[in-house]
């Protein structure tokens, strides 16, 4: 007769279970990234804040089958966006400061359609897209570095007003805005934005 032995074999240690966030957690922390991504792609902040809004709906209604929510959620922002572009073009294209700045000086409107065609729209569009990857990409910049692109670019201050700001000397105001436009612009045609130049 045969005998069976049972050997006991120790287990491998089992990885400890890492918890998912909660719906609250994920809303606390990708809240303002996504707002202030969908407002770099639609340019408009209500528009934004009901993209951002509808995105967190649906992960709600789909929270159990979701398992990157943060890519979900950026997927779904920027899905609606382009949606919401496509659909409210007509708006868009004949908002005179649009017009003006791609070359179309006279009114556009009911009795006189615009002279923008299909590619005005995709270059209002692509602008669009460009000015939210920039954006995201302003946010990825050190304190330091965001606020020396503020103060030349959105306040127009000189270097000397600069430096005196920043506590930095001007030939370092310089050569830091140097660098940092020099990094966007890389990190810009990496994105797949066209027209960065270095």
């Amino acid at each position: 007769m045969a005998v069976a032995s049972v050997v006991a074999l120790p287990m491998a240690p089992q990885p400890p279970k890492v918890t998912p966030p909660s719906l609250t957690e994920v809303f606390r922390s990708e809240e303002s990234p996504l707002l202030r991504y969908a407002f770099g792609l639609v340019g408009r902040r209500e528009v934004a804040e009901d993209l951002v809004q509808d995105a967190f709906m649906r992960l709600h209604q789909n929270w159990d089958d979701v398992e990157q929510p943060r890519a979900w959620l950026f997927r779904c922002v920027r899905n609606r966006s382009y949606n919401y572009n496509r659909d409210h073009k007509r708006e868009t294209l004949t908002d005179p400061t649009i017009q003006e700045a791609l070359g179309d000086k006279e009114e556009a409107g009911p009795a006189r359609p615009s002279r923008l065609g299909q590619e005005a729209s995709d270059a209002v569009l692509a602008k669009m897209e460009a000015a939210g990857t920039l954006h995201l990409l302003m946010g990825e910049l050190d304190e330091r570095d965001q606020q020396l692109v503020r103060l030349k670019y959105f306040e127009g201050q000189k270097y000397d007003q600069i430096s005196e700001a920043m506590g930095m000397s001007v030939g370092n105001v310089g050569y830091r805005l140097h660098h940092v436009l020099r990094e966007l612009a890389d990190s810009l045609r990496r994105s797949g934005v066209e027209g960065a130049t270095g």
